[in-house]
């Protein structure tokens, strides 16, 4: 009967500025931020400068070379708020996987940035000749493939291995981390690229988004608002 009395005899606390009714308070957690997703390092560098939330001191966590996130400190519930968050658009590339000849120069004029092996490796693949491809010479480190090298001449050209390479990865604000890259051609002018080394582009590439927020922040990092972790 005391139960069923305290059932019926609700009351209303308030906790924190909140208002809870007993009969229904189960866990008392502070409310948590639906977070914004921007999909460039300048908007959120923007949203921190305006100060539109005034969140006071936050944690900027680079997460990986393609995320950003904002935290706030811990609250009562040892929970962060994530005011925003940047996520990285990276056109797509397929390492590992074959491509036909004009495929893969699309891809790599389109998904890479200009450097010197990228040149090389279009000059090398816009010139194959589809029908002496089955040519093709392997000492298991470099290939040789029959290309054309004038208007009408044909000779067996050596695909250069490694190359460096850099394609889109990160936010493209920043500079994009070369890495070597094992090409790789076969039977049918295809062509793939092979990840060559040990994913060590992924912290340079984070070391340079790091670089970018604290010049563009500095005045608040000065200031103990923000601090950058990656």
């Amino acid at each position: 009967m005391q139960y069923l009395s305290e059932l019926s005899n609700k009351k209303v606390i308030e906790i924190n500025g909140r208002s809870f009714a007993t009969g229904d308070l189960t866990s008392i957690n502070e409310p948590v931020v639906n977070s914004v997703v921007v999909q460039s390092l300048s908007g959120l560098v923007d949203y921190l400068k305006s100060n539109f939330d005034a969140h006071g001191q936050t944690l900027i966590h680079v997460v990986d070379p393609q995320t950003v996130r904002v935290l706030s400190k811990t609250n009562s519930d040892m929970n962060r708020q994530k005011w925003i968050e940047a996520k990285a658009f990276v056109p797509s590339f397929n390492f590992n996987n074959f491509y036909d000849s004009e495929a893969f120069n699309i891809k790599l004029q389109s998904t890479f940035v200009k450097n010197e092996d990228r040149d090389i490796v279009l000059k090398v693949v816009g010139n194959l000749r589809e029908e002496n491809v089955k040519t093709i010479g392997d000492d298991g480190i470099s290939q040789s493939v029959s290309a054309k090298v004038g208007i009408a001449t044909v000779a067996d050209v050596r695909v250069p291995n490694p190359v460096l390479l850099a394609p889109y990865r990160t936010f493209t604000e920043v500079e994009q981390p070369e890495s070597n890259f094992v090409l790789r051609m076969r039977d049918g002018g295809q062509c793939a690229l092979f990840e060559a080394d040990g994913g060590a582009w992924q912290l340079e590439a984070m070391s340079n988004v790091a670089n970018f927020l604290q010049a563009e922040l500095q005045d608040l990092i000065d200031n103990d608002e923000i601090y950058i972790i990656s």
